[in-house]
């Protein structure tokens, strides 16, 4: 067993060596259309077959719908994945990592992104309503969920082999993303009032005919109790 485990560690090793590095784009392209897909499966045999009827059955609590399906969205990703990085070491397919300036993007960072979305998502409260479109929302922001953990987790001992730039030129980065993505928080938050109608006053208009409709009521009840004036 320990000369096969030996003969395994030292291929994975070269494999890793010798990266595959194919165009970035068509790299980026091919990860974002297997969560496409997966995203969509998910969602058809939810909202087209007896599937999802049978969640609502077996599962009533809504959040626990939402965490079984942040579940299935996981677990579908993280073997995806790790059956793509096999793939890749041994060069298997026209698969790549995908390489940018020299840099090699891991899919920690797309992971980072995701939680990021579907937690902005859930912090607004977006498809909690009890309408059709709302409950697709709620289902996909589950599912996404699910996904940026499981890409992000994948990679868990790189969060503690971790440079120390916060403080250099290059940590200036880092520095530039937090400012947006608190602008983005605020814009939410106080920008909401901006991109919602204001009721029309009409209240007033109605106050302002109020007394004529009431007199004009006066004189017509006045003139059916005294016909005779007519």
């Amino acid at each position: 067993m320990a000369p096969v485990a030996r003969l395994t560690t030292s291929l994975l090793v070269k494999g890793a060596v010798r990266m595959v590095v194919m165009h970035p784009m068509a790299a980026a392209w091919l990860l974002i259309a297997f969560l496409a897909v997966s995203v969509a499966v998910i969602l058809i045999l939810l909202h087209r077959t007896r599937a999802g009827t049978i969640l609502h059955e077996r599962i009533p609590d809504r959040p626990r719908r939402r965490l079984f399906l942040a579940a299935l969205g996981f677990v579908l990703t993280f073997l995806g994945v790790r059956l793509l990085v096999l793939l890749i070491l041994f060069h298997i397919g026209p698969f790549g990592w995908v390489v940018l300036g020299g840099r090699h993007i891991h899919h920690l960072v797309w992971g980072i992104v995701l939680l990021l979305l579907s937690g902005y998502a859930m912090v607004a409260e977006i498809g909690t309503a009890g309408t059709p479109q709302s409950l697709f929302l709620g289902r996909l922001i589950s599912i996404l969920y699910g996904m940026g953990a499981a890409l992000t987790l994948d990679e868990y001992t790189m969060w503690l082999d971790i440079k120390e730039s916060t403080w250099t030129f290059s940590g200036r980065e880092s520095i530039d993303v937090v400012v947006l993505f608190a602008a983005l928080l605020a814009l939410g938050a106080w920008g909401a009032p901006l991109w919602t109608k204001r009721p029309r006053k009409r209240r007033k208009r109605n106050r302002n005919h109020a007394p004529a409709d009431a007199h004009t009521h006066r004189e017509t009840n006045s003139a059916r109790q005294n016909p005779a004036r007519e």
